[in-house]
Protein backbone atom coordinates (compact mmCIF):
# COMPACT_ATOMS: atom_id res chain seq x y z
CA UNK A 1 0.00 0.00 0.00
CA UNK A 2 1.41 3.27 -1.05
CA UNK A 3 1.00 6.26 1.48
CA UNK A 4 -0.84 8.88 0.29
CA UNK A 5 1.41 11.33 2.17
CA UNK A 6 5.26 11.38 2.34
CA UNK A 7 6.26 11.02 5.94
CA UNK A 8 9.28 9.51 7.86
CA UNK A 9 8.06 7.38 10.62
CA UNK A 10 10.70 7.58 13.27
CA UNK A 11 11.47 11.62 12.52
CA UNK A 12 9.98 11.83 15.92
CA UNK A 13 10.04 9.03 18.30
CA UNK A 14 7.53 10.90 20.70
CA UNK A 15 4.96 11.98 19.43
CA UNK A 16 3.27 12.36 15.38
CA UNK A 17 3.72 16.03 15.55
CA UNK A 18 5.83 18.93 16.33
CA UNK A 19 3.71 20.85 18.77
CA UNK A 20 3.38 24.59 17.78
CA UNK A 21 2.35 27.33 19.60
CA UNK A 22 -1.12 27.46 17.68
CA UNK A 23 -1.99 26.19 14.56
CA UNK A 24 -3.79 28.10 12.14
CA UNK A 25 -5.53 27.07 8.67
CA UNK A 26 -2.54 27.43 6.39
CA UNK A 27 -1.09 24.40 8.59
CA UNK A 28 -3.63 21.76 7.17
CA UNK A 29 -2.62 22.30 3.86
CA UNK A 30 -4.93 21.09 1.35
CA UNK A 31 -6.91 19.31 3.84
CA UNK A 32 -10.85 18.56 2.37
CA UNK A 33 -12.98 18.49 5.40
CA UNK A 34 -15.98 17.01 3.34
CA UNK A 35 -13.27 14.51 2.05
CA UNK A 36 -11.28 13.51 5.33
CA UNK A 37 -13.79 14.48 7.62
CA UNK A 38 -17.64 13.41 6.64
CA UNK A 39 -19.96 13.66 8.90
CA UNK A 40 -20.54 11.10 11.89
CA UNK A 41 -21.64 7.63 11.10
CA UNK A 42 -20.60 8.18 7.15
CA UNK A 43 -17.30 7.42 5.79
CA UNK A 44 -14.49 7.56 6.41
CA UNK A 45 -15.67 7.45 10.13
CA UNK A 46 -13.39 10.60 11.41
CA UNK A 47 -15.65 11.75 13.17
CA UNK A 48 -17.17 8.72 14.88
CA UNK A 49 -18.59 4.92 13.17
CA UNK A 50 -22.18 5.86 14.70
CA UNK A 51 -24.15 9.72 13.61
CA UNK A 52 -25.47 10.01 17.14
CA UNK A 53 -22.87 8.31 19.12
CA UNK A 54 -22.67 8.10 22.68
CA UNK A 55 -26.42 10.63 22.65
CA UNK A 56 -28.41 7.33 21.95
CA UNK A 57 -25.69 5.00 23.49
CA UNK A 58 -22.88 4.77 25.87
CA UNK A 59 -19.94 3.08 25.22
CA UNK A 60 -19.66 -0.70 27.25
CA UNK A 61 -18.07 -0.14 30.52
CA UNK A 62 -15.48 -2.89 30.28
CA UNK A 63 -13.24 -3.57 33.15
CA UNK A 64 -10.86 -6.15 33.06
CA UNK A 65 -10.91 -9.21 35.95
CA UNK A 66 -9.83 -11.94 36.48
CA UNK A 67 -7.86 -13.65 39.55
CA UNK A 68 -7.46 -16.77 41.71
CA UNK A 69 -9.46 -19.08 41.16
CA UNK A 70 -12.82 -19.15 39.44
CA UNK A 71 -14.83 -18.71 42.34
CA UNK A 72 -13.03 -16.04 43.44
CA UNK A 73 -13.13 -14.29 39.58
CA UNK A 74 -17.06 -14.79 39.67
CA UNK A 75 -17.61 -13.39 42.68
CA UNK A 76 -16.07 -9.93 40.87
CA UNK A 77 -17.77 -10.22 38.21
CA UNK A 78 -21.32 -10.27 39.20
CA UNK A 79 -20.19 -7.52 42.08
CA UNK A 80 -19.34 -5.51 39.03
CA UNK A 81 -22.42 -6.09 37.25
CA UNK A 82 -24.39 -5.12 40.39
CA UNK A 83 -22.32 -1.66 40.65
CA UNK A 84 -23.22 -1.11 36.51
CA UNK A 85 -20.53 -2.55 34.19
CA UNK A 86 -22.12 -3.24 30.75
CA UNK A 87 -19.71 -6.61 29.83
CA UNK A 88 -16.99 -8.98 31.17
CA UNK A 89 -14.29 -9.10 30.70
CA UNK A 90 -11.75 -11.69 31.73
CA UNK A 91 -7.79 -11.71 32.93
CA UNK A 92 -6.37 -15.05 32.59
CA UNK A 93 -3.40 -16.19 34.51
CA UNK A 94 0.19 -16.69 33.11
CA UNK A 95 -0.08 -20.61 32.80
CA UNK A 96 -3.32 -20.51 31.20
CA UNK A 97 -1.91 -17.28 28.99
CA UNK A 98 1.03 -20.09 27.84
CA UNK A 99 -1.46 -23.04 27.52
CA UNK A 100 0.16 -24.94 30.74
CA UNK A 101 -2.23 -25.86 32.86
CA UNK A 102 -2.13 -25.31 36.57
CA UNK A 103 -0.16 -28.39 37.58
CA UNK A 104 2.78 -27.87 35.07
CA UNK A 105 5.75 -27.63 36.91
CA UNK A 106 5.89 -24.63 35.15
CA UNK A 107 3.34 -23.13 36.50
CA UNK A 108 4.59 -23.24 39.91
CA UNK A 109 3.90 -19.85 41.85
CA UNK A 110 1.79 -18.48 39.34
CA UNK A 111 -1.69 -20.21 39.43
CA UNK A 112 -4.21 -17.47 39.76
CA UNK A 113 -1.32 -14.41 40.21
CA UNK A 114 -2.00 -12.19 37.54
CA UNK A 115 -5.73 -13.63 36.18
CA UNK A 116 -7.96 -16.13 36.53
CA UNK A 117 -6.77 -19.95 36.44
CA UNK A 118 -8.60 -22.26 33.85
CA UNK A 119 -7.18 -25.23 32.37
CA UNK A 120 -10.51 -27.16 31.90
CA UNK A 121 -13.98 -27.10 30.85
CA UNK A 122 -14.78 -27.23 34.49
CA UNK A 123 -13.07 -24.35 35.59
CA UNK A 124 -14.82 -22.22 32.70
CA UNK A 125 -18.28 -23.84 33.96
CA UNK A 126 -17.58 -22.44 37.53
CA UNK A 127 -15.80 -18.90 36.07
CA UNK A 128 -19.59 -17.66 35.01
CA UNK A 129 -22.08 -19.65 37.84
CA UNK A 130 -24.98 -17.62 37.67
CA UNK A 131 -24.03 -15.68 35.04
CA UNK A 132 -26.29 -16.18 31.71
CA UNK A 133 -23.90 -16.11 28.53
CA UNK A 134 -27.04 -15.05 26.78
CA UNK A 135 -27.33 -11.94 28.66
CA UNK A 136 -24.23 -10.51 28.77
CA UNK A 137 -21.19 -9.81 26.56
CA UNK A 138 -18.21 -11.64 27.53
CA UNK A 139 -14.08 -10.53 26.28
CA UNK A 140 -11.57 -13.05 26.98
CA UNK A 141 -7.86 -12.09 27.23
CA UNK A 142 -5.85 -14.97 25.46
CA UNK A 143 -3.97 -15.46 22.77
CA UNK A 144 -1.88 -18.55 21.92
CA UNK A 145 -4.35 -20.61 23.81
CA UNK A 146 -7.68 -18.64 22.52
CA UNK A 147 -9.24 -21.29 20.64
CA UNK A 148 -9.35 -23.61 23.24
CA UNK A 149 -11.07 -20.87 25.54
CA UNK A 150 -13.67 -20.37 22.94
CA UNK A 151 -14.42 -23.86 23.03
CA UNK A 152 -14.51 -24.39 26.69
CA UNK A 153 -17.19 -20.79 26.11
CA UNK A 154 -19.29 -22.43 23.77
CA UNK A 155 -19.71 -25.93 25.61
CA UNK A 156 -20.96 -24.00 28.75
CA UNK A 157 -23.22 -21.69 26.35
CA UNK A 158 -24.59 -24.55 25.08
CA UNK A 159 -25.01 -26.08 28.59
CA UNK A 160 -27.18 -23.58 29.81
CA UNK A 161 -29.21 -23.57 26.16
CA UNK A 162 -27.74 -20.72 24.73
CA UNK A 163 -27.88 -21.30 20.80
CA UNK A 164 -24.47 -20.45 19.08
CA UNK A 165 -25.75 -17.54 17.28
CA UNK A 166 -26.90 -15.39 20.61
CA UNK A 167 -23.21 -15.41 22.17
CA UNK A 168 -21.91 -12.24 22.28
CA UNK A 169 -18.44 -11.34 23.33
CA UNK A 170 -14.38 -10.72 22.04
CA UNK A 171 -11.97 -13.04 21.83
CA UNK A 172 -8.61 -11.23 22.14
CA UNK A 173 -6.68 -13.89 19.81
CA UNK A 174 -4.06 -11.30 18.10
CA UNK A 175 -1.42 -13.98 18.02
CA UNK A 176 0.82 -11.33 15.85
CA UNK A 177 1.48 -9.09 18.56
CA UNK A 178 2.59 -11.40 20.87
CA UNK A 179 5.42 -12.03 18.54
CA UNK A 180 6.16 -8.05 18.27
CA UNK A 181 6.19 -7.13 21.63
CA UNK A 182 4.22 -9.59 24.37
CA UNK A 183 5.95 -12.99 23.64
CA UNK A 184 3.26 -15.12 24.50
CA UNK A 185 3.47 -17.36 21.63
CA UNK A 186 3.64 -21.30 21.33
CA UNK A 187 3.71 -22.23 17.84
CA UNK A 188 5.13 -20.78 14.85
CA UNK A 189 4.00 -17.60 13.70
CA UNK A 190 2.19 -19.35 10.14
CA UNK A 191 0.22 -21.90 11.96
CA UNK A 192 -0.36 -19.63 15.13
CA UNK A 193 -1.75 -17.50 12.38
CA UNK A 194 -3.90 -20.88 11.01
CA UNK A 195 -5.50 -21.03 14.18
CA UNK A 196 -6.53 -17.58 14.08
CA UNK A 197 -8.22 -18.03 10.72
CA UNK A 198 -10.16 -20.94 12.21
CA UNK A 199 -11.80 -19.31 14.79
CA UNK A 200 -12.55 -16.18 12.35
CA UNK A 201 -13.65 -19.13 9.85
CA UNK A 202 -16.17 -21.42 12.74
CA UNK A 203 -17.38 -17.87 14.56
CA UNK A 204 -18.43 -16.36 10.75
CA UNK A 205 -20.34 -19.54 10.05
CA UNK A 206 -22.09 -20.48 13.66
CA UNK A 207 -21.55 -17.12 16.40
CA UNK A 208 -22.44 -14.56 13.78
CA UNK A 209 -22.06 -11.53 17.03
CA UNK A 210 -19.11 -12.58 18.34
CA UNK A 211 -15.98 -10.54 17.54
CA UNK A 212 -13.66 -12.74 16.30
CA UNK A 213 -10.23 -10.64 17.08
CA UNK A 214 -9.34 -7.85 18.55
CA UNK A 215 -6.38 -6.66 17.14
CA UNK A 216 -4.39 -5.25 19.63
CA UNK A 217 -2.18 -2.18 19.46
CA UNK A 218 -1.98 -2.46 23.61
CA UNK A 219 0.63 -4.46 24.12
CA UNK A 220 2.60 -3.05 21.32
CA UNK A 221 2.48 0.66 23.18
CA UNK A 222 2.60 -0.54 26.46
CA UNK A 223 6.31 -2.41 25.54
CA UNK A 224 7.47 0.89 23.95
CA UNK A 225 5.93 1.61 20.73
CA UNK A 226 4.97 5.25 19.70
CA UNK A 227 1.16 6.41 18.86
CA UNK A 228 2.35 6.26 15.22
CA UNK A 229 4.12 3.26 15.60
CA UNK A 230 0.95 1.55 17.45
CA UNK A 231 -1.54 2.36 14.96
CA UNK A 232 0.33 0.96 12.17
CA UNK A 233 1.41 -2.02 13.70
CA UNK A 234 -1.89 -2.63 14.79
CA UNK A 235 -3.42 -2.07 11.54
CA UNK A 236 -0.93 -3.94 9.47
CA UNK A 237 -1.72 -7.03 11.73
CA UNK A 238 -5.39 -6.77 10.95
CA UNK A 239 -4.57 -6.96 6.83
CA UNK A 240 -2.49 -9.75 7.43
CA UNK A 241 -5.43 -11.26 9.04
CA UNK A 242 -8.08 -9.75 6.42
CA UNK A 243 -5.77 -11.10 3.43
CA UNK A 244 -5.43 -14.72 4.74
CA UNK A 245 -9.03 -15.28 5.55
CA UNK A 246 -9.58 -14.27 1.61
CA UNK A 247 -7.13 -16.66 1.28
CA UNK A 248 -9.15 -19.38 3.18
CA UNK A 249 -11.97 -18.75 0.36
CA UNK A 250 -14.38 -16.31 3.19
CA UNK A 251 -15.95 -13.53 1.88
CA UNK A 252 -14.71 -9.99 3.40
CA UNK A 253 -18.12 -8.73 3.98
CA UNK A 254 -19.07 -12.01 5.80
CA UNK A 255 -16.30 -11.62 8.47
CA UNK A 256 -14.90 -8.25 8.43
CA UNK A 257 -17.36 -6.84 10.64
CA UNK A 258 -16.54 -8.96 13.24
CA UNK A 259 -13.02 -7.94 13.53
CA UNK A 260 -12.53 -5.34 16.24
CA UNK A 261 -9.14 -3.43 17.49
CA UNK A 262 -7.63 -2.88 20.48
CA UNK A 263 -6.48 0.62 21.41
CA UNK A 264 -3.69 2.27 24.65
CA UNK A 265 -4.57 5.71 26.07
CA UNK A 266 -1.55 7.62 26.90
CA UNK A 267 -1.33 10.58 28.51
CA UNK A 268 -0.35 12.80 25.49
CA UNK A 269 -4.30 14.35 25.67
CA UNK A 270 -4.73 15.01 21.71
CA UNK A 271 -2.10 12.52 20.23
CA UNK A 272 -4.59 10.10 21.89
CA UNK A 273 -8.02 11.57 20.50
CA UNK A 274 -6.04 12.06 16.80
CA UNK A 275 -4.67 8.47 17.11
CA UNK A 276 -8.14 7.06 17.31
CA UNK A 277 -10.00 9.47 14.64
CA UNK A 278 -6.77 8.45 12.21
CA UNK A 279 -7.55 4.31 12.76
CA UNK A 280 -11.21 4.73 11.16
CA UNK A 281 -9.69 6.65 8.65
CA UNK A 282 -7.47 4.50 7.90
CA UNK A 283 -9.41 1.35 8.28
CA UNK A 284 -12.13 2.36 6.01
CA UNK A 285 -9.76 3.16 2.78
CA UNK A 286 -8.08 -0.12 3.58
CA UNK A 287 -11.23 -1.95 3.45
CA UNK A 288 -12.98 -0.53 0.77
CA UNK A 289 -10.82 0.91 -1.60
CA UNK A 290 -7.95 -2.48 -0.92
CA UNK A 291 -10.18 -5.65 -0.34
CA UNK A 292 -13.45 -4.34 -1.98
CA UNK A 293 -15.14 -4.69 0.47
CA UNK A 294 -18.95 -3.66 -0.49
CA UNK A 295 -20.69 -3.51 3.06
CA UNK A 296 -20.31 -0.31 5.50
CA UNK A 297 -20.11 -2.35 7.99
CA UNK A 298 -17.00 -3.97 6.43
CA UNK A 299 -15.44 -0.42 6.61
CA UNK A 300 -16.37 0.72 10.53
CA UNK A 301 -13.35 0.28 12.63
CA UNK A 302 -14.60 -1.03 16.30
CA UNK A 303 -12.41 -0.32 18.99
CA UNK A 304 -11.95 -1.06 22.85
CA UNK A 305 -9.27 1.11 25.05
CA UNK A 306 -7.68 0.53 28.26
CA UNK A 307 -5.84 3.31 29.89
CA UNK A 308 -2.08 2.88 29.85
CA UNK A 309 -0.91 0.27 32.67
CA UNK A 310 2.45 1.66 31.95
CA UNK A 311 1.92 5.16 32.74
CA UNK A 312 1.18 4.15 36.04
CA UNK A 313 3.44 4.76 39.09
CA UNK A 314 3.96 2.72 42.27
CA UNK A 315 5.59 5.99 43.87
CA UNK A 316 1.92 8.23 45.31
CA UNK A 317 -0.71 5.60 43.44
CA UNK A 318 -3.01 8.09 44.01
CA UNK A 319 -1.92 10.15 41.27
CA UNK A 320 -2.91 7.63 39.14
CA UNK A 321 -6.91 8.13 39.40
CA UNK A 322 -6.36 11.99 37.57
CA UNK A 323 -3.63 9.73 35.00
CA UNK A 324 -6.80 7.18 34.21
CA UNK A 325 -9.50 10.07 33.65
CA UNK A 326 -7.84 12.34 31.41
CA UNK A 327 -6.87 9.03 29.57
CA UNK A 328 -10.36 7.74 29.18
CA UNK A 329 -11.96 11.12 28.52
CA UNK A 330 -9.40 11.10 25.17
CA UNK A 331 -10.75 7.83 24.54
CA UNK A 332 -14.07 8.86 24.94
CA UNK A 333 -13.56 12.19 22.91
CA UNK A 334 -11.68 9.63 20.70
CA UNK A 335 -14.55 8.31 19.81
CA UNK A 336 -14.45 4.51 21.30
CA UNK A 337 -16.94 1.78 21.60
CA UNK A 338 -15.72 0.25 24.90
CA UNK A 339 -13.73 1.27 27.72
CA UNK A 340 -11.55 0.09 30.51
CA UNK A 341 -10.09 2.08 33.38
CA UNK A 342 -7.22 0.78 35.06
CA UNK A 343 -7.14 0.92 39.35
CA UNK A 344 -5.16 3.02 41.38
CA UNK A 345 -3.46 -0.04 42.68
CA UNK A 346 -1.97 -1.99 39.62
CA UNK A 347 1.58 -1.36 39.74
CA UNK A 348 1.36 -3.04 43.38
CA UNK A 349 -0.67 -6.19 42.74
CA UNK A 350 -4.27 -7.41 41.07
CA UNK A 351 -6.81 -4.09 41.82
CA UNK A 352 -8.56 -4.95 44.96
CA UNK A 353 -12.66 -4.87 44.92
CA UNK A 354 -12.59 -0.85 45.78
CA UNK A 355 -9.88 -0.26 43.50
CA UNK A 356 -11.96 -1.63 40.88
CA UNK A 357 -15.31 0.08 41.77
CA UNK A 358 -13.39 3.66 41.60
CA UNK A 359 -11.98 2.81 38.11
CA UNK A 360 -15.50 1.78 37.10
CA UNK A 361 -16.98 4.94 39.06
CA UNK A 362 -14.69 7.32 36.77
CA UNK A 363 -15.86 5.89 33.73
CA UNK A 364 -19.93 6.56 34.87
CA UNK A 365 -18.38 10.30 36.07
CA UNK A 366 -17.42 11.38 32.60
CA UNK A 367 -20.65 9.42 30.82
CA UNK A 368 -23.21 11.13 33.56
CA UNK A 369 -21.26 14.25 34.58
CA UNK A 370 -19.24 15.84 32.16
CA UNK A 371 -21.77 16.28 29.60
CA UNK A 372 -19.06 15.82 26.72
CA UNK A 373 -21.35 13.16 25.71
CA UNK A 374 -23.85 15.62 24.07
CA UNK A 375 -22.36 16.46 21.45
CA UNK A 376 -20.74 14.11 18.62
CA UNK A 377 -16.90 14.31 17.84
CA UNK A 378 -16.76 18.14 19.51
CA UNK A 379 -12.74 18.13 18.95
CA UNK A 380 -14.17 18.00 14.84
CA UNK A 381 -12.57 20.97 13.22
CA UNK A 382 -10.39 22.13 15.39
CA UNK A 383 -6.95 23.12 13.51
CA UNK A 384 -4.61 21.04 15.93
CA UNK A 385 -6.50 18.07 16.32
CA UNK A 386 -7.03 17.84 12.30
CA UNK A 387 -3.46 18.18 11.64
CA UNK A 388 -2.61 16.31 14.31
CA UNK A 389 -4.77 13.29 12.50
CA UNK A 390 -2.98 14.23 9.17
CA UNK A 391 -0.18 13.82 10.48
CA UNK A 392 -0.38 10.13 12.58
CA UNK A 393 -1.93 8.89 9.49
CA UNK A 394 0.51 9.96 7.26
CA UNK A 395 3.07 8.23 9.84
CA UNK A 396 1.04 4.93 9.56
CA UNK A 397 1.06 4.74 6.09
CA UNK A 398 4.94 5.03 5.66
CA UNK A 399 4.92 2.35 8.17
CA UNK A 400 2.96 0.67 5.69
CA UNK A 401 5.29 0.92 3.05
CA UNK A 402 7.79 -0.43 4.83
CA UNK A 403 6.43 -3.49 6.06
CA UNK A 404 5.12 -4.29 2.97
CA UNK A 405 8.58 -3.83 1.29
CA UNK A 406 9.83 -6.97 3.39
CA UNK A 407 7.12 -8.54 2.02
CA UNK A 408 4.54 -8.74 4.57
CA UNK A 409 3.75 -9.02 8.69
CA UNK A 410 4.93 -12.61 8.48
CA UNK A 411 8.35 -11.81 6.80
CA UNK A 412 8.85 -8.40 8.91
CA UNK A 413 8.67 -10.83 12.14
CA UNK A 414 11.30 -13.19 10.62
CA UNK A 415 13.61 -10.37 10.51
CA UNK A 416 12.92 -8.81 13.57
CA UNK A 417 11.67 -5.86 12.73
CA UNK A 418 9.14 -5.03 15.19
CA UNK A 419 11.03 -5.87 17.77
CA UNK A 420 14.00 -3.74 16.76
CA UNK A 421 11.53 -0.80 16.16
CA UNK A 422 9.91 -0.90 19.50
CA UNK A 423 13.14 -1.53 21.54
CA UNK A 424 14.11 1.49 19.36
CA UNK A 425 11.46 3.64 20.93
CA UNK A 426 11.21 2.11 24.17
CA UNK A 427 15.55 3.67 24.37
CA UNK A 428 14.70 6.92 22.87
CA UNK A 429 11.65 7.45 25.66
CA UNK A 430 14.20 6.66 28.45
CA UNK A 431 17.07 8.61 27.68
CA UNK A 432 14.11 11.69 27.33
CA UNK A 433 13.50 10.95 31.29
CA UNK A 434 17.06 10.13 32.12
CA UNK A 435 17.81 14.06 30.49
CA UNK A 436 14.64 15.41 32.01
CA UNK A 437 13.00 16.62 29.22
CA UNK A 438 10.37 14.53 30.28
CA UNK A 439 8.62 14.38 33.93
CA UNK A 440 6.62 12.02 35.81
CA UNK A 441 4.99 13.52 39.01
CA UNK A 442 5.95 11.55 41.44
CA UNK A 443 8.46 9.77 40.56
CA UNK A 444 11.12 12.19 38.31
CA UNK A 445 9.61 15.57 40.22
CA UNK A 446 7.54 16.11 42.93
CA UNK A 447 9.08 13.51 44.94
CA UNK A 448 7.79 12.20 48.41
CA UNK A 449 9.67 9.48 50.90
CA UNK A 450 7.29 6.59 52.31
CA UNK A 451 5.25 3.55 50.99
CA UNK A 452 2.60 3.87 49.06
CA UNK A 453 -0.13 3.56 51.99
CA UNK A 454 -2.56 1.63 49.89
CA UNK A 455 -4.42 -1.89 50.96
CA UNK A 456 -3.53 -4.52 48.06
CA UNK A 457 -4.53 -7.90 47.01
CA UNK A 458 -2.98 -11.02 48.15
CA UNK A 459 -3.50 -14.59 46.33
CA UNK A 460 -2.40 -16.84 49.02
CA UNK A 461 -1.08 -20.34 48.08
CA UNK A 462 -3.84 -21.78 49.14
CA UNK A 463 -5.39 -20.81 46.03
CA UNK A 464 -2.84 -23.10 44.04
CA UNK A 465 -3.35 -25.87 45.77
CA UNK A 466 -6.76 -26.10 45.57
CA UNK A 467 -6.98 -25.74 42.30
CA UNK A 468 -3.92 -28.14 41.67
CA UNK A 469 -6.11 -30.55 43.66
CA UNK A 470 -9.38 -29.99 41.71
CA UNK A 471 -7.39 -30.63 38.62
CA UNK A 472 -6.00 -33.95 39.59
CA UNK A 473 -9.32 -35.38 40.48
CA UNK A 474 -10.99 -34.32 36.99
CA UNK A 475 -7.91 -36.31 35.21
CA UNK A 476 -9.30 -39.23 37.90
CA UNK A 477 -12.85 -39.14 37.05
CA UNK A 478 -13.35 -38.45 33.21
CA UNK A 479 -14.23 -41.12 30.89
CA UNK A 480 -10.25 -41.97 29.43
CA UNK A 481 -11.92 -43.10 25.84
CA UNK A 482 -13.58 -40.28 25.35
CA UNK A 483 -10.74 -38.38 26.29
CA UNK A 484 -8.27 -40.20 24.36
CA UNK A 485 -10.64 -40.24 21.05
CA UNK A 486 -10.96 -36.91 21.11
CA UNK A 487 -7.60 -35.81 21.47
CA UNK A 488 -6.72 -38.27 18.68
CA UNK A 489 -8.91 -36.31 16.40
CA UNK A 490 -7.87 -33.30 17.17
CA UNK A 491 -4.36 -34.43 16.49
CA UNK A 492 -5.51 -36.10 13.12
CA UNK A 493 -7.24 -32.71 12.36
CA UNK A 494 -4.47 -30.77 12.74
CA UNK A 495 -2.51 -32.93 10.75
CA UNK A 496 -5.05 -32.51 7.62
CA UNK A 497 -5.40 -29.00 8.13
CA UNK A 498 -8.85 -29.09 9.24
CA UNK A 499 -10.42 -26.60 10.94
CA UNK A 500 -9.35 -27.54 14.65
CA UNK A 501 -11.91 -25.54 16.82
CA UNK A 502 -15.27 -28.98 16.05
CA UNK A 503 -12.58 -31.19 17.42
CA UNK A 504 -11.67 -28.77 20.65
CA UNK A 505 -14.90 -28.52 21.52
CA UNK A 506 -15.12 -32.23 21.39
CA UNK A 507 -12.18 -32.35 23.28
CA UNK A 508 -13.31 -29.59 25.78
CA UNK A 509 -16.59 -31.41 26.53
CA UNK A 510 -14.59 -34.33 27.10
CA UNK A 511 -12.39 -33.00 29.89
CA UNK A 512 -9.21 -32.57 28.22
CA UNK A 513 -6.98 -29.81 29.71
CA UNK A 514 -5.67 -26.41 27.99
CA UNK A 515 -2.01 -28.21 28.02
CA UNK A 516 -3.08 -31.63 26.61
CA UNK A 517 -4.85 -30.05 23.81
CA UNK A 518 -1.71 -27.50 23.22
CA UNK A 519 0.54 -30.54 23.76
CA UNK A 520 -1.33 -32.23 21.26
CA UNK A 521 -0.98 -29.52 18.39
CA UNK A 522 2.51 -29.04 19.01
CA UNK A 523 2.81 -32.60 18.02
CA UNK A 524 1.86 -30.89 14.73
CA UNK A 525 2.65 -27.45 14.54
CA UNK A 526 5.92 -27.33 16.64
CA UNK A 527 7.25 -24.36 19.04
CA UNK A 528 9.08 -21.05 18.67
CA UNK A 529 12.00 -20.25 20.27
CA UNK A 530 11.10 -16.24 19.55
CA UNK A 531 13.45 -15.97 16.20
CA UNK A 532 16.10 -13.34 15.45
CA UNK A 533 16.07 -10.42 18.34
CA UNK A 534 16.61 -8.03 15.35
Amino acid sequence: MSSRTSADPSAQPDSAVDTKPFVEPADLGTFDPAKSLGSPGSFPYTRGPHRTMYRDRLWTMRQFAGFGSAEDTNERFKYLLSHGQTGLSTAFDLPTLMGRDSDDPLALGEVGRCGVAIASLADMRRLFDGIHLGEVSTSMTINAPAAILLAFYVAVGQEQGVPLDKLRGTLQNDILKEFHAQNEYVFPPAPSVGLVVDTIEYCTQNMPQWNTVSVSGYHIREAGATAAQELAFTLADGIAYVELSIQRGLDVDAFAPRLSFFFDLHSDFFEEIAKLRAARRIWAHVMRDRFGAKSERSWLLRMHCQTAGVTLTEQQPMNNVVRVAFQALAGVLGGTQSLHTNSMDETLALPTQESAKLALRTQQIIAHESNVTQTVDPLGGSYFVEKMTNEIEASAYAIFDQIEGMGGVLKAIDRGYFRRVIAESALAEQKRLDRGEQKIVGVTDFVEDGSSGVDILQISQETEDAQIKRLTALKKSRDPARHQASLERLGSDAQQGKNVMPALVEAAKADATVGEMMTTMKSVFGSYDGGPEW
